[in-house]
């Protein structure tokens, strides 16, 4: 695989972690810098560190990971998703809901676990393709995160206090995608 792909496979990759991100920011308007650095790298962190799981388990359980995978995806998306529309249907008109870390983690894991399986695809590659594969996906998702929680930031001002109820659609939404792909696969 050449450097191109490999740049096109962490766009790929990378797409449901900016949703995340941009609602991320939609929510928390006053976000620091710091927590914006902090979730662009969790989300890059696992993007990366998701397919070189996959790598290294893939020749021991990969069809379990491919059923799985979109299922546990799913469930913590939909979680996740539900909490958010909750929340955004019990708060004050002002009030901003702020991302706690365990949220972030989550969204982090769920976002990247179907990245599981293109480390599973990597398998019988040479290790420092994949690594170098997997550096390339993780860069390019804290990159594209960090954009999106910027652009969420500015649309959140716009949305003010639909924001946290688009982010739950949002993270329900990508639930659905990731599970119906399971089924075309």
């Amino acid at each position: 695989m050449d450097i191109a792909q490999m740049i096109f496979l962490g766009l790929g990759l990378s797409m449901d972690a900016a949703s995340v991100s941009m609602s991320d920011g939609m929510m928390e308007k006053t976000m620091s810098k710091k927590k914006m650095f902090f979730i662009a790298f969790l989300f890059g962190f696992f993007q990366g560190f998701m397919p070189m799981l996959g790598y290294f388990a893939g020749s021991f359980f990969s069809s379990a990971l491919f059923y799985y995978i979109p299922w546990i995806a799913f469930f913590l998306l939909i979680f996740l998703g539900g909490k958010m529309i909750y929340e955004s249907v019990m708060k004050k008109n002002n009030e901003e809901i702020k991302t706690t870390f365990s949220s972030l983690f989550l969204q982090a894991i769920a976002t990247s676990i179907d990245a599981l399986t293109t480390g599973i695809i990597y398998v019988g590659k040479e290790i420092y393709e994949a690594i170098l594969a997997f550096s390339i996906v993780a860069g390019i998702t804290f990159l594209i995160s960090f954009v999106a929680i910027l652009i969420g930031k500015k649309f959140g001002e716009v949305f003010k206090n639909k924001a946290t109820l688009f982010g739950g659609i949002i993270l329900i939404g990508i639930g659905i995608k990731i599970l119906v792909e399971s089924f075309l696969a």
